[in-house]
């Protein structure tokens, strides 16, 4: 089920939210959980099994770990779990993946054409999360499945995060506080977020859909293309994160931010501090400083780099233009860390634009179907193809959407959002954001609900992984 949809915004949202709300403080989990899991079987009922035993296995091993603290017998029962989680992850997502890649090598194996499950990425890494701060001992293990099981199948972040650690909610699973104020926050978030998913991501996703389909393809129009995706894909996946930052307010809960301006960085590791902020954390926290992190020797110390983004890049994908895509980060990082950041200080008018270029590039590639895909975008946004400068279709398109290319440009940046706190600086400029901002809300909403009565163009990206 979408956020973006008629029957999650009109039925599933309401009556769920009416039902917490009228449950005791000691059902509202159990109300979530089962919410949670309609919510998934919505779309893929059958893969509801897979999830429950994920979070079982999490939950068996939480107790079992915590119970042989500081015995080997741990360390085992740790290893053995997040073998067990990571075993669906790698069957269901890189079966495939490396099935054909061990054909290309000289074996006969048949392909095994099993459907991704949606969010078990997102899932399987909470629940790794949770057993390795159970062994840490920065968490206590769940006694109650019920409010385990609440946490990963928690419908507002179950299909595209952001990664919601267990440490972070603890707390807020056994008591939390609702209140007007912050349902009101979560309800103006939620809807920002939609905004930006329907209005700028769907229209956008729909230039690139045209692209693809196009028989006049030109140099310019590659680029256009490129610039397209960058956006759609920021605002698809940041306008998922408000939308479930949002609804986690409404139901008492605090996520983590996902995205801080990206495209404003001046740097790739600025970027990449600022991108999906939530997974660059958890690779971080649970890959790259248990591999030693910077404490180790230059040559260890750029091998930790090298496992962390190719790991990043598997994660998008079981493809290998996702591999080179983490790769290529990886490189870049590693760049930047020995030599380039001094002189990226030096150079702050070249700085942005060396950033986005190399943003711009990087999307085409992950965008791309296969390697070969992707580089032929990139020679001919290069004209280095057969095909012209420009052509009459990328001129019409470049005509039609130049205003949402300038609007999505500009909601990329926090100008809109200090305007309305410098309005909120003056003495009636309060009063006049209380009284304007709920009728924006409603304005949004209603257009947005118009686009999808409509049947708008309404894609996820992040369904993907």
């Amino acid at each position: 089920m979408l956020f973006s949809s008629i029957t999650f915004l009109y039925y599933f949202l309401p009556y769920t939210l009416l039902i917490y709300f009228l449950a005791p403080k000691n059902w509202k989990n159990v109300v979530l959980f089962i919410a949670s899991l309609f919510f998934y079987a919505w779309g893929e009922p059958k893969y509801i099994l897979l999830m429950l035993l994920s979070i079982f296995v999490g939950f068996i091993f939480g107790l079992l770990i915590e119970r042989y603290h500081e015995k080997k017998q741990s360390k085992y029962l740790l290893s053995a779990s997040i073998l067990i989680c990571g075993g669906f992850l790698i069957y269901f997502k890189y079966a495939d993946f490396l099935v054909m890649n061990l054909n290309l090598v000289g074996f006969n194996f048949n392909p095994v054409k099993v459907a991704l499950p949606i969010g078990i990425s997102f899932y399987t890494f909470q629940i790794i999360s949770y057993l390795i701060d159970v062994y840490r001992c920065e968490v206590k293990a769940q006694r109650n499945f019920l409010d385990l099981a609440a946490y990963v199948a928690m419908f507002p972040q179950l299909i595209a995060g952001p990664i919601v650690r267990y440490s972070d909610i603890e707390a807020q699973l056994a008591q939390r506080t609702h209140s007007l104020k912050n349902s009101a926050l979560g309800i103006q978030r939620f809807t920002i977020g939609l905004t930006k998913k329907i209005l700028l991501a769907n229209g956008l996703a729909e230039l690139c859909s045209v692209f693809r389909a196009t028989s006049d393809p030109s140099v310019i129009y590659y680029w256009m293309y490129a610039v397209a995706f960058t956006l759609h894909i920021y605002f698809d996946f940041s306008g998922y994160s408000d939308m479930a930052i949002g609804l986690g307010k409404i139901l008492g809960f605090h996520f983590p931010e996902n995205f801080q301006y990206p495209y404003l960085s001046t740097s790739i590791t600025e970027f990449w501090r600022r991108w999906h902020m939530s997974l660059g954390s958890w690779f971080r926290d649970y890959v790259y400083i248990p591999l030693g992190g910077n404490r180790v020797s230059r040559g260890r110390w750029l091998f930790n780099i090298a496992i962390v983004w190719m790991l990043t890049g598997l994660w998008h994908g079981a493809s290998w233009n996702f591999v080179l895509w983490g790769i290529g980060f990886g490189i870049i990082l590693m760049i930047e860390k020995l030599w380039l950041l001094k002189y990226l200080k030096e150079f702050r008018l070249l700085n942005h634009l060396y950033v986005m270029f190399i943003v711009i590039l990087s999307f085409v590639l992950f965008n791309a179907a296969d390697l070969h895909e992707a580089f032929s975008d990139i020679i001919n946004m290069f004209g280095m193809g057969s095909i012209p400068l420009v052509s009459k279709e990328a001129l019409y398109y470049l005509s039609s959407y130049s205003m949402l290319f300038l609007i999505a440009m500009i909601a990329c940046t926090p100008l809109l959002k200090n305007i309305v706190l410098h309005i909120k600086k003056s003495i009636w400029g309060v009063n006049i954001i209380n009284i304007i901002e709920p009728f924006a809300i409603a304005v949004m909403l209603l257009i947005v609900t118009a686009y999808l009565v409509d049947g708008s163009f309404n894609p996820f990206i992040y369904f993907r992984f």
